[in-house]
């Protein structure tokens, strides 16, 4: 990657090959004004919306000229940045031979190479793997997979789960039913959603002494309503979407214990975290813990294709086996996606060439220094990195409409939700742009 973040090639990844940039116009901002939904926003009075007609490295050109240096990775998955040759290349060689196959009764390398590589990488007792589609069909799998495993060992009562408040895991019905009913964005669904468990979220950081009494909530949900429930999920170490919360290890290792105490699943949802994101491969490595199951998506394609996968452990397959007919019944049309695969392969490959574990930690040690300060600012709750990840708390909700223009202005790209200003960079980010991000949030904390 060159100084100015970007890489040494054209738009393919191949040397003198021309960039060629889509045409924008006033129409084409009105028509995806007025036809398209974007995520999260009104049709009525939309949030604005700006064009990117290319991206390489850590910087995302829009159709006006100006360039944006990412802070979020394109909601936390490009990790090594845009437009890198080799997994340029994997697509390209992919799509060659085919671009996709039923996983129905057939297979290919692709996808069992990667499953390969994702057994070795992930914790010893995970063995199986089911691709999906995304990161909430990974949370419906592994929510199928809880029930299922209860209804095959003779106890279909046990269809519940408990999980803590502060959480999200997707927004489709299973994985909105165990976020957080308020936090989660999904409270106007509570009526219609399969009803779950909620203990307190935890509130020793992590850096902090553990206090025991934090899982006293978890704890007694469990022991009154045991014979309902089947396991327990929840994002590890870290909160994503639902408050960008970072917890105590310590934590994570009472729920694992909890979990074998009542003989319960334990799922971990390591779609945000998985992959260096916190400084360990898997989030779940700073406790010392292995789940029954875990949902990995996200970075496993270094942002180019959508691609989820949830691994169980021998105990869960042989588990949903033993009633006879050993069906797990779900099935993605997409599932195992040939191109998805691939490039799935050629991104865990490129992390591990890099020294990904010492750019995640020079991210961090630089979000603390230059993100700190705002904690003294007016109108700022708290302020807390981890890995590649920084955030700034703020006590009132921001305008992410008026914000996000601000950063636009300032040459970055962060996208505010709810109370948080907070960054998730590519691994592949120079010192310099990082200070550009930086500096950009403390000005528009400072200035209000």
């Amino acid at each position: 990657m060159t100084s100015s973040g970007q890489w040494p090639c054209g738009s393919k990844g191949i040397p003198g090959r021309t960039l060629v940039l889509d045409a924008f116009d006033k129409h084409h901002l009105e028509l995806d004004r007025t036809a398209i939904w974007h995520p999260y926003t009104s049709m009525q009075n939309p949030l604005p919306v700006y064009p990117v007609v290319s991206a390489q490295g850590v910087r995302l050109k829009l159709a006006d000229g100006r360039e944006l240096i990412d802070g979020m990775s394109s909601w936390w998955a490009a990790i090594h940045g845009y437009n890198h040759p080799q997994l340029n290349a994997a697509v390209q060689n992919q799509i060659e031979s085919m671009s996709h196959v039923m996983f129905g009764g057939l297979t290919h390398r692709p996808a069992i190479d990667l499953a390969d590589q994702l057994i070795s990488l992930s914790p010893a007792s995970l063995e199986k793997i089911f691709f999906c589609d995304s990161g909430s069909v990974a949370v419906e799998v592994a929510i199928k997979m809880v029930i299922q495993y209860w209804y095959a060992k003779g106890k279909p009562e046990k269809t519940k789960l408990l999980t803590i408040r502060s959480g999200y895991h997707g927004d489709t019905f299973g994985a909105m039913s165990v976020c957080d009913p308020v936090t989660g964005m999904h409270e106007i669904f509570a009526n219609v959603l399969p009803r779950h468990f909620f203990a307190d979220a935890p509130r020793t950081g992590f850096d902090e002494a553990f206090d025991e009494s934090d899982c006293e909530s978890l704890a007694t949900i469990l022991n009154d309503n045991q014979r309902e429930i089947g396991g327990i999920i929840l994002e590890p170490i870290v909160q994503g979407a639902g408050g960008m919360r970072i917890y105590s290890p310590h934590y994570l290792r009472r729920v694992r214990q909890l979990c074998d105490d009542y003989g319960i699943l334990l799922i971990l949802d390591e779609i945000a975290t998985g992959f260096g994101r916190t400084g360990k491969m898997f989030a779940s490595e700073h406790a010392q813990i292995e789940p029954d199951i875990m949902c990995v998506g996200k970075a496993l394609t270094g942002g180019y294709m959508s691609l989820a996968a949830t691994l169980a452990s021998r105990k869960v397959s042989d588990g949903i086996a033993s009633d006879g007919a050993g069906v797990f019944m779900h099935g993605p049309t997409f599932m195992a996606n040939p191109l998805a695969c691939s490039v799935a392969l050629a991104s865990l490959k490129l992390l591990l060439e890099r020294d990904w574990a010492a750019e995640v930690s020079a991210i961090e040690t630089q979000l603390r220094e230059e993100l700190t300060p705002c904690g003294e600012l007016p109108g700022v709750r708290n302020v807390r990195a981890l890995g590649a990840i920084g955030v700034v708390e703020c006590e009132n909700a921001v305008d992410v409409g008026t914000l996000q223009k601000v950063f636009v202005d300032k040459g970055v790209w962060v996208r505010p939700f709810s109370n948080l200003i907070y960054i998730m960079p590519p691994y592949i980010i120079e010192a310099s742009e990082l200070r550009e991000l930086t500096s950009a949030i403390t000005h528009v904390v400072a200035t209000g």
